[in-house]
């Protein structure tokens, strides 16, 4: 396999197994957090766990769930357009407020 192809692959694998959090504040002046959990090695499991995760023992609020299949072209084929391959994956986002004490 060309080291290249190995490496980013590598590095694919690696950010499948994330679920990108970032942090936004809440109107009422708490913390929130913006959760992405897509792809088609994460599920709605690792979303809740890095909730958990975000905001500790003092728990959360969901404020927004969404998700959906989507299907993505993969390169490959003939100059005819058959031959190529498609990838299934799966959009999730979730935005939650932790709750204040």
């Amino acid at each position: 396999m060309n080291p290249s192809v190995a490496v980013a692959a590598s590095c694919v694998m690696a950010l499948a197994a994330c679920t990108a959090v970032q942090q936004r504040y809440a109107p009422d002046e708490g913390r929130s957090y913006a959760l992405n959990c897509s792809g088609t090695d994460r599920d709605w499991d690792m979303c809740y766990a890095a909730a958990g995760e975000a905001c500790g023992a003092g728990g959360y609020n969901v404020l927004d769930r969404s998700g959906e299949d989507v299907a993505l072209a993969a390169a490959g084929g003939n100059s005819s357009g058959h031959g190529g391959s498609a990838v299934k994956t799966n959009e999730r986002t979730m935005l939650i407020a932790c709750k204040v004490k």
